[in-house]
């Protein structure tokens, strides 16, 4: 009896040892999260994904306590972690990492107080307003060796995913040779985008400019990812303002081209749509990839007798629809991003010297050469 008490004690220590060496992972803390700015309309992003336990929120920097009332209303959160101060927030809760917010030329500052702090920062797209910003931002970001990421929408796209797939691993389109982006909607008035996020986008320091800044980033970043981080030659560029009882300072339409020694790219932005688009058509050497949306795609190429309609899910390829849960993954390590990826600092650093050059090019009216 003694020997078989002692076979089952045997047997139990080892399924133990096997049970523990399957290969699961212990689930990872949660990351702890600050806040640095409220009043971009795309707050909502995180504020509204409770469910979700990677990240414990322990403080928020913004100086706009009515907002930051308003705000605490909605979602829920308690007041006493907001501060007033972004440094004192940082020194006081040291968090992990932090999500901007606020203006776009704000992301700069952010960048300046958690650097050397350690801390790691995703912005809102674009990374920067000028070039300068992104340039110092870039420094800082590889000096004190954090994670520094921009968030697009365009990231979280299955189609995007496939797209790439299609041109860079399959080669179904042979050499690109033109992609049309568009972007856009009605105007941010137009679709009820409150005082607080109006006053800084339609500010052309605080924005860097209108439907070019808004929606051009979205076109700069796709085409550097598909081109694998090649930077353009040359950026050439046309703005209107169809609105300017509305957009008194920026522009509101824009129509970006940016050449490359074998590709050309088409970015058409606009704040004057009947309806909100993100698409984009890609023309290659032997076939096309059009993108309607997120999950919508017409393909064909010189092996096809007529175009395939498909629908592409987060089932279908690996990509993340939540952008947050992908700056948990980096900054754990379980994701090692390319330069090229939507998301990292080299690609977003082209991006703002596109729309730069985009910018003087439409305030000159002349081709702007890159070097």
């Amino acid at each position: 009896m003694k020997t078989t008490k002692n076979l089952l004690l045997a047997l139990l220590i080892l399924l133990t040892i096997v049970s523990n060496s399957s290969g699961q992972e212990a689930p990872q803390k949660p990351v702890k999260l600050a806040i640095a700015g409220m009043t971009h309309g795309h707050i909502a992003f995180i504020m509204g994904r409770k469910e979700h336990k990677d990240f414990q929120l322990v403080g928020i920097y913004e100086p706009n306590r009515e907002l930051t009332q308003k705000l605490a209303a909605q979602y829920g959160f308690d007041t006493q972690l907001v501060y007033t101060n972004l440094e004192e927030m940082l020194d006081k809760v040291k968090p992990e990492a932090v999500v901007a917010f606020g203006s776009v030329y704000e992301h700069m500052a952010v960048v300046e107080a958690c650097a050397p702090r350690g801390i790691h920062v995703m912005v809102e797209k674009p990374l920067a307003t000028n070039n300068d910003h992104a340039q110092k931002m870039k420094k800082l970001a590889e000096r004190y060796h954090i994670h520094l990421l921009t968030d697009f929408e365009t990231s979280w796209y299955p189609s995007t995913a496939k797209s790439f797939q299609l041109v860079n691993d399959s080669n179904f389109v042979g050499v690109i040779r033109k992609v049309v982006v568009h972007d856009g909607h009605q105007g941010p008035k137009e679709i009820g985008c409150d005082q607080y996020f109006l006053d800084w986008l339609t500010d052309p320091i605080q924005n860097g400019g209108g439907a070019l800044i808004d929606f051009g980033c979205y076109g700069a970043n796709l085409m550097t990812y598909l081109m694998k981080g090649e930077e353009p030659i040359s950026v050439t560029a046309v703005t209107r303002q169809f609105k300017p009882q509305i957009y008194p300072k920026v522009d509101d339409e824009a129509t970006i081209i940016v050449t490359y020694p074998t590709a050309q790219c088409i970015i058409q932005a606009s704040w004057n749509w009947p309806f909100g688009r993100k698409d984009m058509e890609i023309y290659g050497a032997t076939g096309t990839i059009i993108a309607e949306n997120n999950q919508h795609m017409r393909l064909r190429n010189g092996t096809m007798k007529e175009e395939q309609k498909v629908v592409i899910t987060s089932k279908d390829i690996s990509v993340y629809e939540d952008p947050f849960s992908y700056f948990f993954d980096v900054i754990h390590g379980k994701i090692q991003m390319t330069s090229y990826d939507p998301y990292a600092l080299t690609t977003n650093v082209t991006v703002v010297k596109i729309l730069d050059a985009a910018r003087q090019s439409a305030q000159t009216g002349k081709t702007v050469e890159l070097k």
